[in-house]
């Protein structure tokens, strides 16, 4: 009797690209004790650089890791895997950080408690010690972030999404009137926020946020999904301060920019989004020298920009910079 034998040849198994775990890091707003949450991510190999990315009004750190078509639309994935580290962040008030009274959020008191978060990590009191901090922010986000770097002056890089010093006053007032009290949506009504935290009305935001892209409905969908909340207080000092002001001539480290075709920053009197060129032709005389100033446009989106299509080649870009300005 003859037995036949098979050979089996192990499978090799792909290394995974990242690692992640959340942190919750214990902050002081003004004199009031909080907590705010983070989705820390780490490459396979380890990395000494960290993004933390704070996300715009309305939002939470899921938009740094959009669950829809994520191989497209995450900045987490694309930048593990270009070998950063990714800290996204929820913002005081949304997620799974802690809900303090409206009125003590401002963008001053935003930057201050992620000042206090990026001192924890470069002590490494959290976990991970990072030797290089990367700062992001989109919208109201980047607006924390230009306060922060050029108040504290304690990171290594700036990334600045979705927002401008040149505003296009119609397209900014439409997202304002596009809002109601989180009191009146059910999403919200019963999560402790106070009355005068905002959010936006239902089945508005593709027409506020992502237009002129084309309208992807799973993409729409996600962010209507995960919509959060956000106080009319945080724009009283964002637009004097990080704005007008501006600020952002204090920050001496190297700083992006990247917009989409932005209806509320973008157009013939606002900012020139044609082309990476031309928005940093505008936005140079708002930063020093210092600041190296790269600036790129990721054409045929609007707003958030994390969602178009063609996100991958401005996280490409981000990945260069960084690499080429910070390191790894």
């Amino acid at each position: 009797m003859t037995g036949v034998g098979f050979l089996t040849t192990p499978v090799a198994q792909a290394a995974p690209v990242s690692s992640c775990r959340d942190v919750y890091f214990p902050v002081t707003l003004t004199v009031v004790p909080q907590t705010m949450y983070g989705r820390l991510c780490l490459p396979a190999g380890g990395s000494n650089t960290v993004h933390v990315l704070i996300p715009g009004g309305t939002y939470n750190s899921s938009y740094w890791d959009i669950g829809y078509s994520p191989q497209t639309r995450s900045y987490r994935q694309a930048l593990n895997e270009a070998g950063h580290a990714t800290l996204a962040l929820d913002r005081l008030g949304t997620g799974r950080s802690t809900i303090p009274l409206s009125v003590l959020l401002t963008a001053i008191t935003e930057a201050e408690v992620v000042h206090e978060v990026v001192q924890q990590l470069r002590s490494g009191a959290r976990g991970p010690k990072f030797g290089k901090i990367i700062l992001g922010g989109h919208s109201f986000g980047s607006g924390v972030a230009i306060i922060e770097a050029g108040t504290f002056k304690d990171v290594d890089g700036v990334l600045i999404t979705g927002l401008a010093h040149r505003i296009n006053v119609i397209g900014a007032a439409a997202v304002f009137a596009a809002t109601l009290p989180v009191s009146i949506d059910p999403r919200f009504s019963r999560t402790g926020h106070d009355p005068l935290y905002i959010t936006t009305l239902p089945g508005t935001r593709y027409g506020i946020f992502h237009k002129p892209g084309p309208r992807i409905d799973g993409a729409v969908a996600y962010d209507e999904a995960t919509k959060d909340t956000s106080v009319h207080t945080q724009a009283a000092d964002l637009f004097p301060v990080a704005v007008i002001l501006p600020y952002s001539r204090l920050i001496d480290v190297p700083v992006m920019v990247g917009l989409g075709q932005d209806s509320v920053f973008c157009g013939l009197l606002a900012t020139d989004c044609s082309s990476g060129e031309a928005i940093k032709r505008t936005e140079s005389l708002y930063y020093s020298s210092k600041a190296q100033l790269h600036a790129y446009a990721l054409q045929g989106y609007g707003h958030v920009i994390n969602y178009a299509p063609n996100a991958r080649d401005f996280y490409k870009a981000v990945a260069q910079w960084a690499n080429r300005k910070v390191g790894r």
